[in-house]
């Protein structure tokens, strides 16, 4: 059967393709059922500075507009400022702005951190939250706070999941006849999880 050799091929490719994502999945996804079991003690850093008054004026002549922005990101030269005097380095996003203070939020996989800005005093608070490993994996197997191109990735390595599982079934099929348990195996796959969902679920 010729369609029997590329259905193979097809299937050695995608499991090749999601090998490592499969353990990865597999392996977050019992962290993730377990999670309250996992113990975890965030570590938290926090940086108190205060902005050089050309700054500080500048930022305050931006508050002082009559159209101020709301929502707007952080001036390139706050953002260098911070990096290159306390190192503290930012991704710059949409900040909250109001005539009192800025706040940028900066969360990330296994942690988060922000940014206050006071435009009295000129007083920067830097607070930065690392959850771990664990939570960092736990957040890639969710997506969560990851951006566009894991977010992508995902989206492929779902496609190639889907390959793999339907060219197994072709597999199963041509071979069912020598192999009296496939067919009662697939079923009780498929039943298994709905007999739980009805049984054990509210």
């Amino acid at each position: 059967m010729t369609w029997l050799g590329s259905v193979r091929q097809w299937h050695w490719m995608s499991s090749a393709l999601c090998l490592v994502g499969m353990l990865l999945f597999a392996i977050t996804g019992i962290t993730l059922n377990h999670a309250a079991q996992i113990p975890s003690k965030p570590v938290v850093k926090t940086q108190d500075a205060f902005l050089s008054k050309p700054l500080l004026k500048d930022l305050q002549q931006q508050i002082a507009k009559d159209n101020f922005p709301t929502h707007a990101p952080l001036p390139d030269a706050l953002i260098n400022w911070l990096d290159d005097n306390h190192s503290i380095a930012l991704v710059n996003g949409m900040a909250e702005w109001s005539e009192d203070d800025i706040y940028l939020s900066q969360p990330r996989a296994g942690g988060d951190a922000w940014v206050s800005i006071d435009l009295t005093s000129g007083e920067v608070i830097y607070e930065q939250t690392d959850r771990g490993w664990i939570a960092y994996f736990n957040d890639l197997h969710k997506g969560r706070n990851t951006g566009g191109v894991w977010s992508w990735f995902i989206d492929v390595f779902a496609v190639a999941c889907i390959i793999f599982c339907i060219t197994g079934l072709l597999l199963l099929q041509r071979y069912a006849s020598t192999r009296f348990a496939t067919w009662p195996l697939v079923g009780l796959g498929l039943v298994l999880p709905w007999l739980l969902i009805l049984l054990f679920m509210h």
